[in-house]
């Protein structure tokens, strides 16, 4: 199954649940959740962003650079190790985009020798890269928490492709009458409130600000 069918069967079995509000960062499918009537009042509570990490001896020689969709070109041609999460989540969905606009399969041109696909999460991905000496995206939050780096060093960063959007979205109650929808709602409204913003504006790691808070001016 590929990962598009994997992430539509997704957001059909939540279509299916008795889920109250959905907190995402995948805007394509956020979209079409929405326009299928089964979401509504989407509404951006954060960002923050993506990086590309790998070994310090950089055998792509992609340090420094602001692009990614290059820093991706660089990988593949230097078939240097990358890890992949294949987990159909946001952020394997937003590593799918870049090397669509790189134009490169990856799996066909690398999967089993230089792209690995685990099926894992954050943590696993970059767990799996350290011991592989291995690049691999990671979101910057996951990144400052992880305790296991090693050789691991940020690279890549500051494409604004990526920028990584977390959104709020209730259930249409048309569709979707679950009893704890009024509950759910007053969570949006907090989550987008001047308070709301502030707690999520407030939350560090290392002293280094996790999320910008960006529901009066959205990315």
């Amino acid at each position: 199954m590929s990962w598009r069918k994997e992430r539509v069967r997704r957001f059909r079995r939540l279509r299916a649940t008795t889920a109250d509000l959905v907190l995402v960062h995948d805007p394509e499918a956020e979209e079409k959740f929405v326009a299928a009537g089964d979401g509504s009042d989407r509404r951006q509570i954060a960002w923050n962003d993506f990086i590309v990490v790998g070994p310090r001896s950089d055998p792509a020689h992609i340090a420094g650079t602001h692009n990614a969709v290059a820093a991706l070109k660089a990988i593949a041609n230097a078939q240097a190790p990358f890890v992949s999460r294949g987990n159909k989540s946001g952020t394997d969905a937003l590593e799918h985009r870049l090397w669509r606009v790189a134009e490169i399969d990856p799996a066909k041109a690398g999967g089993g020798s230089w792209y690995r696909d685990i099926g894992g999460g954050m943590g696993a991905a970059l767990n799996a890269a350290q011991a592989m000496n291995a690049y691999t995206i990671s979101d910057r939050g996951t990144w400052l928490s992880f305790a296991n780096k090693g050789d691991l060093t940020m690279l890549a960063e500051g494409d604004l492709r990526l920028i990584n959007r977390y959104d709020v979205i209730l259930l249409n109650p048309a569709k979707h009458p679950v009893p704890k929808q009024a509950l759910a709602r007053r969570f949006a409204q907090w989550l987008i409130s001047p308070e709301g913003q502030t707690a999520i504006g407030a939350y560090k790691v290392d002293d280094e600000q996790l999320f910008h808070p960006s529901a009066a001016a959205p990315e």
